[in-house]
């Protein structure tokens, strides 16, 4: 294959990008629930777990407004290597660093000197949430830059998200071994218990791959250079916000994806605590990760086939569709390991594929805006799609940390200990307000989302034409 290289540089790259992502909008949250704050007194407990959860909230909503402007830094960017390449590298290496940070009790401050623990938790994230968007909005939006050909295009696409797809999946498929082997390791652990030590051991794997990753798709990857995208120009921060307000197809995907986001990383996030707290089988959940990794990669091989025969937008809201019957068949499966299996199999499988066909309008909408508004922003552009996941990351992490107090599964709790009316209260978080968000992420996508693959097609065949004009009469007048 011509582009075998790069592909295989990209996957890389979308492999440990996305096990960063999953330990940190996922299990993030449950260290600091299950391990820093697991002392006798309980309501020192829930205080410092609201927190927490809400300073990592109100951080990400307030950094969310400047990840706009880190894609205007990342296109008015111009080095021999390239406008993603040094951004990746420095986001990867910093990013990388701060998650081990953040996955400590730093020294024992949490309990010793809360005060602290909360400023140095709270500056460490902040730098960690920055660099992350750097390393997030160069990786993604170097999709468009990579070719303008639509089923080129598509082809990266797939890959990075076969990729990412395997690298999430490889967290919950890992996670309880290493977190176990390593408290073994460091602590003298026995009988499967797991450790603060753990769990850092735990971070630095995941942020190694991570850097590694980056590397990777630094090394092996290079941008395409044609009349289109030499059509640029340096983008003030006005500009930049022009910019995305004018692009009313991408506006109208950023408000479907982002509920659909919401609801999925909720539920998603949520899941471990299903194991561990509903069921009684924390060990289950490694199978529950093998189960999506494998049907992550068939979704996502599939959505080439698929995207050609029935196109994006039947597949986005088919896709939520199947998830909702995943759902019903969740509410009816209680603690029976198969059936949690099976719903996990049936809500899981469309996800990549509903993924790819909001990754590929997105990166579509750089020519669409570039072709309604005379701009052409790539990465401004492709932040839209990592913003609205860390946006959702963000409130998902405020409403798992409030699940897991109002449901009674924090510190040292037990399955035999959640009431009833917890329980129920634990489904409300987990399925019914979820199946209410994809809903409306379905029906916006529906009948707001307009730019298929046709009609982007059509764009880029009228871009070069204009293009071409213009470089010839520009050539004409020069020869004058």
């Amino acid at each position: 294959m011509k582009h075998v290289k790069q592909y295989t540089s990209y996957a890389l790259g979308a492999f440990g990008h996305d096990a960063f992502y999953a330990t940190l909008s996922t299990y993030l949250v449950i260290f600091i629930t299950s391990e820093v704050f697991d002392t006798a007194n309980k309501t020192f407990n829930s205080h410092m777990i609201y927190m927490v959860s809400t300073m990592m909230v109100v951080i990400r909503i307030i950094e969310i407004a400047f990840d706009p402007m880190i894609g205007g830094a990342v296109d008015n960017t111009n080095t021999r290597w390239g406008k993603f390449k040094p951004w990746l590298m420095i986001g990867a290496t910093i990013s990388s660093i701060m998650l081990v940070i953040v996955f400590t009790d730093f020294g024992g401050l949490s309990t010793s000197n809360p005060t602290l623990y909360l400023v140095l938790f709270g500056i460490s994230f902040v730098i960690l949430d920055i660099f992350y968007s750097f390393k997030d909005i160069s990786f993604w939006s170097m999709l468009p830059a990579l070719s303008t050909d639509e089923d080129v295009r598509a082809k990266f696409g797939t890959i990075g998200r076969l990729g990412s797809t395997i690298g999430a999946q490889a967290v919950p498929i890992t996670i309880v071994a290493l977190v176990v082997w390593f408290s073994k390791i460091f602590s003298g652990a026995k009988g499967g218990a797991e450790t603060r030590a753990g769990w850092i051991g735990f971070a630095v794997v995941v942020a190694l791959v991570s850097f590694l990753g980056a590397l990777a798709t630094a090394l092996g990857t290079k941008e395409s250079k044609t009349l289109i995208r030499e059509d640029t120009e340096k983008t003030s921060v006005v500009g930049i916000f022009k910019a995305l307000i004018k692009n009313d197809q991408l506006m109208w995907l950023a408000v479907s994806y982002f509920f659909f986001a919401l609801g999925y990383v909720v539920t998603n996030s949520l899941l471990l605590y299903y194991f561990t707290y509903v069921m009684n089988a924390a060990g289950q959940f490694t199978y529950a990760g093998w189960l999506m990794a494998i049907l992550g990669v068939i979704s996502v091989s599939l959505f080439p086939t698929l995207v050609a025969k029935v196109q994006r937008k039947a597949i986005y809201v088919g896709g939520i569709t199947m998830m909702i019957v995943g759902y019903a068949v969740f509410l009816f499966a209680g603690t029976n390991s198969v059936a949690v299996m099976i719903a996990i199999a049936i809500f899981f499988f469309p996800y990549p594929m509903i993924f790819l066909a909001a990754l590929m309008t997105i990166t579509d909408a750089v020519e669409y805006g570039q072709w309604k508004n005379g701009t052409r922003n790539e990465s401004v552009t492709l932040a839209v799609r990592p913003l609205l996941d860390k946006l959702a990351g963000a409130f998902a992490n405020g409403i798992v940390a409030l699940a897991a107090v109002h449901s009674g599964m924090v510190g040292a709790a037990k399955a035999g200990g959640v009431s009833a009316h917890q329980l129920m209260v634990f489904k409300s978080f987990m399925f019914y307000a979820p199946v209410i968000l994809i809903v409306i992420a379905a029906l916006i996508y529906f009948f707001k989302v307009s730019l298929t693959e046709d009609k982007h097609k059509a764009i880029v065949a009228d871009l070069e034409k204009k293009l071409r004009a213009k470089k010839a009469e520009e050539e004409k007048t020069a020869n004058n």
